[in-house]
């Protein structure tokens, strides 16, 4: 009797690891698919897998982008193994090689800086994966990448100096102009700033009398404007070294948005400043009808239809093309403003 019921207790026991070590299983095979397994989970819907690697989430700007290529993702049935890389290209490239072990289809990614990109890029030729460039352009072999997708930072910033040129046709002496440059060694940045130099430079009263890294961020553009502000000891204007400052051009909305953020803790009269900004965020539209900006360039950041079409042709084996703008626009104070629709970033 005590034999039959030891063995009826070692049954129990039995029976009883026998499930646990099943429902470890079981979870382990339904995990949530991350890494190779989000590879596996894709090839197994025959789902075209896309690594992404963003720079990181500094501006609502960079949120829809993030935003408009998730959605797009999702219309087109791609998997995205995605990573935020924090404004740091050190973690980028590590995101670039482990999309590579991954062996997804296509790697797209924000390149923060135009360089560097050399020897990853030549990893992922050799294991057979196309690149595609989004937003920022690089200074590389062109064969080590499919093509590029983004705006034409030289027309946004030849946009910005037409506008500023018109504005000021009728007024005669110097118009000093104060920049508010972008993240260092980015190719937005080259081209914002040679677009914009390029139409200027037809007239020599326009004269930039400094440019300032404010690294596309808020808090550096609330940064800037505050040292100008409290350097001057003056609430009829910006100056800069004792110099008034006729027109601010700024590289992108955050960065003017904090601008304006100290102009209107400070209580600093900017009326006869002219301030134009790039991006066109909602909030910057904004600032346009209350009369704070003058001119607002746009940068769409809805770029993901437009990657998900190049991602499917590159996998197709049909070649796509080295260069591809997205559609933009500027927005002016002469504008009709009834007619603006919500930018929904």
């Amino acid at each position: 009797m005590q034999n039959k019921i030891k063995k009826i207790k070692i049954l129990s026991v039995t029976i009883f690891i026998a499930a646990i070590l099943f429902l470890l299983l079981f979870l382990f095979i339904n995990r949530s698919p991350s890494g190779a397994s989000k590879k596996e989970t894709a090839e197994q819907n025959g789902k075209l897998i896309l690594g992404f690697s963003q720079i990181g989430s500094e501006s609502a700007w960079r949120t829809r982008n993030t935003q408009s290529i998730f959605e797009a993702a999702a219309e087109n049935d791609i998997q995205i193994i995605f990573d935020d890389a924090q404004q740091k290209q050190e973690n980028q490239l590590k995101a670039i090689r482990s999309f590579i072990v991954y062996q997804v289809d296509v790697i797209a990614f924000v390149p923060i800086v135009e360089d560097g990109w050399d020897n990853v890029l030549t990893e992922a030729k050799e294991a057979g994966i196309p690149v595609i460039l989004v937003d920022r352009q690089i200074n590389a072999d062109p064969s080590l990448y499919a093509g590029f997708l983004g705006e034409d930072g030289l027309e946004e910033g030849r946009r910005a100096a037409r506008f500023l040129l018109n504005k000021c046709r009728n007024r005669s002496g110097t118009i000093s102009i104060y920049e508010m440059s972008g993240t260092e060694n980015s190719s937005v940045v080259r081209d914002r700033a040679r677009g914009f130099r390029e139409v200027i430079s037809t007239d020599p009263k326009f004269q930039i009398i400094h440019s300032e890294d404010g690294d596309f961020l808020r808090s550096r553009g609330k940064e800037i404007a505050e040292n100008l502000i409290t350097s001057s000891h003056k609430k009829n204007g910006l100056y800069f070294e004792g110099q008034k400052i006729d027109a601010v051009y700024s590289h992108n909305d955050s960065m003017t948005l904090g601008m304006l953020d100290s102009i209107e803790n400070y209580g600093v009269y900017t009326k006869d400043t002219i301030i134009i900004s790039v991006d066109a965020e909602q909030k910057s539209i904004d600032a346009l009808k209350a009369g704070k900006l003058n001119c607002v360039v746009e940068c769409n950041p809805n770029l993901g239809p437009m990657l998900m079409e190049l991602v499917k042709q590159i996998a197709e084996g049909k070649a796509i093309p080295r260069v591809t703008y997205n559609s933009e626009t500027f927005f002016t104070e002469n504008d009709d403003f009834s007619t603006y629709e919500p930018r929904g970033y």
